[in-house]
């Protein structure tokens, strides 16, 4: 095989602008995501506090399977992005590469409801109220139909993102915004010549909602010359078992990393609840908001991965540092730009969720402005851990960092929540202080790492060898 001449590495202005092309709409899709699941919330809550409590236990479990397994899955992109950076355009690396991801997909999904079928039971261990279990049961029922759907899904947008057409994703999801609230309309309510289903019309409506975002994604990929020409389906039938090794092997532990950090925050929501009704109120409502933020480096991140997975696959060290460095000052950044926001407005903040002038909600509002001064705090940490362990990703390198994400979140972060939360008078205030002690030392030791990426042998990568037609 000939070698492949190489681009000369970017400049720092080259490289951030390279970096702000991916990330800027993967942050808005991020967003935009958010904001689907807010629309549910707003019609669900209109059938009554039973049925929104339901929707809020499911799509707990629903989200953290979901989740998990997209990351299992997204391990395509720093794959696909390293062949890119080797051998551009990769034609026949990158079409293995995504067709063993859609298997995996299609795999997983088999788990991912099994898991999410187990939701009646699970109700009944935690002790839930019959009527609310069995609506959560009867909506979650309905609603795990989408999880295949919404794995294949991530898929085809970490395809388009790493070959340069992120923006498909936002205008995707901005579309499916759209059909979700219009589904959420007709099926719960009765509207449009649909019947009234209630509760699971909300899970019908993330279904429909699922099958247009995989079909709007599949007629980019063919509308668009750049992508068509990968044939991601050709040869479907075809196995790659080394690929889906590798798959399997980079995955597995970003899956456990996610489940490790969604974990945390779960358990911290239920130390709330010990702590007061009304604490575990204004924890809410300041998490959505550090939520919000979080999407930005999130996306930061994702573009991190791919841009040092060109580098990796092309063998260029410098490249990599400077791709990398470039997404831990994006995100980090952009996060100083929240804390200062939460820390010299916090109260416009809230507003978005509560009115902070009506009286009832006096108490919630100073509670969660204390939250909000140590979201503040977490958010720069927040920021550098989300953006250096995409960097890392981008390495391939996601073995050491999940262990770092499990000591970080459940070492000092849950052991100083709970024990702050719970055995001192700081309440709340404690809780949030062992999260932001978690993030921080998952930071610092992930920050670490990428620093010493060079002599720990992670910027090392074989030559690739040759594919046989397919």
């Amino acid at each position: 095989m000939r070698p492949v001449a190489h681009p000369p590495t970017p400049g720092w202005k080259a490289e951030g602008i390279a970096t702000l092309q991916i990330a800027a709409p993967l942050a808005l899709a991020n967003v935009l995501q958010m904001l689907t699941y807010a629309i549910d919330v707003m019609f669900i809550a209109r059938l009554g506090p039973d049925e929104l409590a339901a929707s809020a236990l499911a799509v707990a479990l629903f989200g953290l399977v979901l989740w998990s397994l997209q990351s299992l899955t997204g391990a395509v992109s720093p794959i696909m992005a390293a062949e890119l950076g080797a051998r551009a355009p990769a034609l026949r690396p990158v079409r293995r590469a995504v067709r063993m991801a859609l298997w995996l997909s299609l795999l997983v999904s088999v788990a991912a409801i099994g898991i999410c079928l187990l939701i009646g039971p699970l109700m009944q261990a935690t002790g839930q109220q019959p009527r609310i279990a069995a609506l959560a049961t009867d909506y979650m029922w309905v609603l795990v139909w989408s999880c295949p759907l919404m794995i294949v899904a991530g898929v085809q947008r970490n395809f388009v993102a790493t070959l340069g057409r992120p923006v498909f994703a936002t205008v995707i999801t901005a579309l499916g915004i759209g059909v979700n609230a219009l589904g959420n309309y007709a099926f719960i309510f009765g509207n449009l010549g649909a019947p009234e289903m209630g509760l699971p019309g909300a899970g019908v409506a993330t279904f429909i909602t699922s099958i247009a975002i995989v079909a709007m994604y599949a007629a980019a990929i063919r509308l668009d010359p750049r992508l068509h020409r990968y044939h991601i389906m050709g040869f479907f039938w075809r196995p790659d078992w080394a690929r889906l090794a590798e798959l399997v092997r980079i995955g597995t532990p970003i899956a456990v990393t996610v489940l490790a950090e969604a974990g945390v925050f779960g358990a911290a929501a239920f130390l709330m609840g010990r702590v007061g009704g009304l604490e575990l109120a204004a924890h809410t409502v300041a998490l959505n908001l550090a939520a919000f933020a979080f999407q930005v480096p999130f996306g930061v991140g994702q573009a991190a991965t791919i841009r040092v997975g060109y580098f990796y696959g092309s063998r260029d060290p410098d490249g990599m540092g400077r791709a990398g460095w470039t997404g831990v000052v994006l995100g980090t950044g952009f996060m100083v730009l929240t804390a200062g926001a939460m820390v010299a407005m916090p109260e416009a903040m809230l507003a978005l969720y509560v009115d902070p002038t009506d009286p009832a909600n006096a108490q919630l509002t100073v509670i969660a402005t204390g939250f909000l001064a140590i979201a503040a705090a977490f958010q720069l940490s927040d920021g550098v851990q989300a953006v250096a362990a995409g960097a890392l990703r981008g390495l391939k390198d996601t073995r050491v960092p999940m262990w770092i994400a499990i000591f970080s979140y459940w070492v000092p972060g849950f052991g100083l929540a709970a024990g702050l939360g719970l055995a001192t008078p700081l309440g709340g205030d404690g809780v949030w202080i062992g999260l932001a002690t978690g993030l921080t030392f998952a930071a610092v030791l992930l920050l670490w790492r990428w620093h010493a990426r060079e002599r720990l042998g992670l910027t090392l990568r074989a030559r690739p060898a040759a594919l046989p037609a397919s």
